[in-house]
């Protein structure tokens, strides 16, 4: 039977399932929705949201140019390849190493925990090379900058950033009327060589209707018979998408668009037309950050992350009254997230991502610059979850069952078991459980963590309890 409500079981509510996990759940107490809505708001280093590089993406993208310029002449005894393999390790190192420690080091885990949601909803990843030294620029330019404005505002942050140009291949993407087709048609037929330039790249264009804003049911019929885009819509978006890119010469531009790119004439998307030019980006993406379809597909994924894997559908319908009154004001979705009765229940039916699991134990046990210290990510993708590294562009799974396997939890296990082998004479587990999770902690789990051997196994009987494991 869930426990009643009171001050300090909604204190541990607002530190496990909204924030990210807290020592002590007692400060909390007193207002656990005002100590979650105080931190909602932009996420910068004069707020004390230290990032590691506020370098942005168009820098980032002339620094690689630079790079790959010394590289050409590299120091003796060192290859070119070796060069840029030690620069872009470098970055990447450092990407993780702020990715985790920011969160594990935050006054403010609620906006910390929606940043990380916005971060796998669009996602950019490592896996792919042309995105090398860009991730963490991504995070810090698209989404950490607008994760507290308006959708519409993270939406094209998103999408025109250097990041998700490079990873979704709109950079290689050409309208098959503009100049630099007509220009590669040319010289191909001059010199017998192939066309290094060949037409349109649909990839951005499918991923953010699919992933990104209307949701990949709206490509099937509905209940009139009518899907809310088809594939002559992903064409057409495509095609307005088409001269938005960073060329290899890393040039810094206010707006990273070619015109020489750009498919000419006007487009119909979703019904709509839209006139030929880089603004016709602007209000595609103002229309679809609008739609019903949007509201309804982000809201139930955002509910999903932070209550449920199969949100209460009272909570969904609140949550996209708010975003369609307010057009998308992000801010006001959060407070009608955390002010709905549906999201405090008691029954912790959230399982943390392997990412998740592990920021909460060292806010809970602290350490956070030394567990961090080598940028390895401190053993989250031995769990399974490699940092900023998903294997697809629709992220990681925010799903318990994805994440319950039985290699998956003896995985949890041996990492608990090394971390309470590190902890366990420094770490009172007995206490730090009954601070941390208050009443939250079942008497069973507590019964265990009592017995323990000795300070080791009661650390990881900690980590590994289901109170702990669960939001």
């Amino acid at each position: 039977m869930s426990p009643a409500s009171t001050p300090m079981l909604e204190a541990a509510l607002a530190a496990h399932r909204f924030g990210l996990g807290e020592p002590a759940i007692g400060p909390i107490a007193s207002d656990p929705r005002g100590w979650l809505l105080g931190q909602v708001g932009p996420l910068d280093a004069a707020r004390g949201d230290g990032l590691l590089d506020t370098r942005g993406g168009l820098e980032l993208v002339a620094a690689e140019r630079e790079k790959r310029q010394r590289a050409r002449n590299p120091p003796p005894g060192m290859t070119a390849e070796q060069l840029l393999a030690g620069h872009y390790r470098d970055a990447i190192v450092a990407d993780v190493r702020s990715h985790l420690l920011t969160p594990s080091l935050t006054a403010r885990p609620f906006m910390e925990r929606l940043q990380l949601f916005w971060v796998n909803h669009f996602t950019v990843s490592l896996l792919k090379g042309a995105t090398r030294g860009l991730v963490g620029a991504f995070e810090r330019d698209a989404i950490r900058a607008h994760a507290a404005g308006s959708f519409e505002q993270l939406l094209y942050a998103s999408t025109t950033h250097p990041a998700m140009l490079r990873y979704l291949d709109n950079v290689q993407s050409a309208g098959p009327d503009s100049r630099v087709v007509g220009f590669e048609a040319r010289r191909a037929a001059r010199t017998g060589e192939a066309r290094r330039v060949t037409g349109i790249n649909e990839n951005l264009a499918r991923e953010v209707l699919e992933l990104h804003t209307l949701g990949a049911a709206s490509s099937r019929p509905g209940a009139d018979g009518h899907a809310v885009y088809t594939q002559a819509d992903v064409t057409a978006f495509a095609a307005v998408l088409t001269g938005w890119r960073v060329g290899a010469d890393g040039a810094q531009r206010d707006v990273p668009f070619d015109p020489n790119w750009h498919q000419p004439g006007a487009k119909t998307v979703l019904g709509k037309r839209y006139a030929e030019g880089p603004d016709a980006l602007r209000e595609v993406l103002h229309d679809l950050a609008l739609h019903p379809a949007t509201a309804s597909f982000v809201c139930t994924k955002l509910a999903r992350h932070v209550v449920a894997d199969d949100p209460p559908p009272a909570l969904v319908d609140r949550l996209v009254a708010t975003w369609r009154r307010t057009s998308a004001d992000l801010p006001s979705v959060y407070r009608t997230l955390v002010e709905s009765p549906e999201a405090w229940q008691p029954e912790q039916r959230k399982l943390k991502t392997p990412e998740e699991f592990v920021i909460s134990t060292v806010r809970v046990l602290g350490g956070a610059e030394r567990v961090f210290e080598r940028g390895d990510g401190a053993g989250v993708g031995a769990l399974g979850q490699r940092v900023l590294a998903p294997a697809s562009p629709a992220g990681w799974s925010d799903r318990a069952d994805d994440w319950l396997g039985p290699d998956a939890v003896w995985k949890r296990v041996e990492w608990s078991t090394r971390v309470g082998e590190r902890t366990g004479r420094v770490v009172d587990a007995r206490r730090v459980a009954s601070l941390s999770l208050g009443p939250l902690l079942g008497p069973a789990t507590q019964a265990q963590i009592e017995r323990a051997s000795d300070g080791a196994q009661a650390v990881a009987l900690l980590l590994m309890a289901p109170e702990f494991q669960r939001r």
